[in-house]
């Protein structure tokens, strides 16, 4: 089942021609499909060492041309200040056998995909977030700051965004609460001035061994945005204790810390109705995540509208 109206078909028989068409040095590894909870790519992983990925979303080739090397050099950028290894852009490829777009291939960090339940209550983990998400703010900014537009910047630029939420919610969600919440979250003032970030360290994102980080995928949207945006992880994947670790490590006040599980609010409410039946891995983080905020006590309507009146 496809999870959006503009989704690319593309298999296996389709990528290998395109792999033999344009990179005969490969054409002897072995091919097959990754299976994962990913929605922007279909990834393919070539002998060992490689993947492609393939934008499963139509867009323009001229367009998405520029969307690869911008990714590719947020990727050798993020390479330098991780903490863990992280994947390495090795070539881009070209539309064709009825692939309508550019593609990419890139070096394979091994590891297992993290799953929010599982690492919850993992210290070691929360440690490793902290570590992350340390070095990622220390590199440089070179006086960049957040350029696109939603997750990172301005939090009421996801209003209109929310009210489709919202409105899709109806009868999976309890709405009126979430309302109540999201009005104290499009309050909050900017955290500070903009760092560097992942800007999308959800569970798909980060490969582990047993309770240790040991890849960070997904670095192309590595770039200056909110401090706060990172923060992200420790609602998708961490209870109540391991994130006030998490938030003790990383010396978080709180307006960062709100404004962390607003960003992490935003991301969930879309994943939970959009991707109900195309995606199930994907709308259960959602539920997850967002049962986590509301639980938890620092987020009361009275503690945001606290931090909003910065």
């Amino acid at each position: 089942m496809v999870m959006h109206d503009d989704e690319l078909h593309i298999d296996e028989g389709i990528a290998r021609q395109l792999i033999v068409d344009q990179f005969p040095e490969w054409r002897h590894e072995p091919l097959r499909r990754i299976t994962t909870d990913g929605t922007v790519n279909a990834i393919f992983r070539i002998g060992n060492d490689l993947t492609a990925r393939f934008p499963l979303r139509l867009a323009d080739p001229s367009d998405m041309s520029g969307v690869l090397d911008r990714e590719a050099d947020a990727m050798r950028e993020l390479t330098v200040c991780c903490p863990f290894p992280t994947p390495v852009p090795v070539a881009m490829g070209n539309p064709g056998r009825g692939y309508l777009l550019p593609w990419s291939v890139q070096t394979w960090v091994p590891g297992m995909v993290a799953i929010p339940i599982v690492l919850a209550q993992a210290e070691t983990f929360a440690r490793d977030l902290a570590t992350l998400v340390q070095s990622l703010r220390a590199a440089g900014t070179r006086g960049r700051q957040f350029a696109g537009a939603g997750r990172g910047g301005d939090l009421k630029g996801s209003d209109e965004w929310m009210e489709v939420c919202f409105l899709q919610s109806d009868g999976l969600l309890p709405v009126d609460r979430l309302r109540s919440l999201w009005a104290g979250f499009r309050s909050l003032p900017a955290a500070g001035p903009a760092v560097m970030t992942h800007g999308d360290l959800i569970p798909a994102n980060l490969l582990v061994d047993g309770e240790r980080i040991v890849g960070v995928l997904d670095g192309g949207g590595f770039a200056a945005a909110d401090p706060s945006l990172d923060l992200v992880a420790a609602w998708h994947m961490l209870d109540n204790d391991r994130r006030a670790l998490l938030r003790r490590e990383l010396a978080c006040d709180d307006l960062e810390w709100h404004r962390g599980a607003a960003w992490a609010f935003q991301q969930a409410m879309g994943l939970v109705w959009y991707y109900r039946k195309t995606n199930p891995g994907m709308s259960m983080l959602g539920d997850i995540t967002l049962a986590r905020i509301l639980d938890a006590p620092e987020l009361s309507v009275p503690a945001l509208a606290s931090s909003g009146s910065r």
